[in-house]
């Protein structure tokens, strides 16, 4: 499963590191009040995750079997003007619109199936942002409360650490409660809107 979006895309780990060090020094957090979660690695080893993860290959299965008849398709047609145009020259080839015809309409199969393979991986990827959806708000008040209960004032996530003391990682505590307020959730294959009758 993908990691919990954290608002850290392009910024270096250790500047980001050296930033919340900063914070803390300046805000006169102990190295106690600091504390460590592994949010990937608490979505999938908690009970609701491994749910998740199993609806989606269950999904993901169901998108591949969509796209074999029109893949096997191609294959076929590719294959026998293949056979077909070996022995002929380009010329020869040219000569025959219903060869030209079949070629045309080959790549534009082709491009279909390359079109409706990114579909279905769009539909996977926000199939995956809405089973989560329930879930994050659970998991942030979880961990909320965890720093709460441990005088916790900085939470930073595995990531964008070096280097932790077992003491200062919360991960195993906020798998625990998951696994107590949510085991499962709705996992419904989200679809792309169609743009014409063909579409998958």
């Amino acid at each position: 499963m993908k990691r919990i979006g954290i608002l850290l895309s392009g910024t270096p780990l250790l500047m980001i590191a050296a930033l919340v060090l900063a914070a803390a020094a300046s805000t006169g957090a102990s190295a106690q009040q600091i504390l460590v979660v592994d949010q990937e690695r608490a979505l999938n080893e908690s009970a609701v995750g491994r749910h998740i993860a199993a609806q989606l290959e269950r999904i993901g299965s169901e998108m591949t079997a969509e796209l074999q008849p029109l893949q096997s398709a191609v294959r076929a047609e590719s294959e026998a003007l293949n056979t077909e145009a070996s022995a002929m020259t380009e010329e020869a080839i040219r000569q025959r619109p219903d060869l030209l015809e079949r070629i045309n309409q080959l790549q534009q199969d082709m491009r279909n199936v390359e079109v409706q393979g990114r579909i279905r991986q769009q539909e996977l990827a926000a199939t995956e942002q809405a089973a989560l959806q329930p879930v994050i708000p659970i998991l942030q008040e979880i961990m909320q409360a965890v720093m709460t209960e441990r005088s916790g004032v900085i939470l930073l996530d595995q990531s964008v650490t070096v280097m932790t003391s077992g003491g200062v990682d919360i991960t195993d505590t906020v798998i625990e409660r998951l696994n107590a307020r949510i085991t499962t959730t709705p996992v419904n294959r989200v679809r792309a809107p169609q743009r014409d009758g063909n579409s998958q």
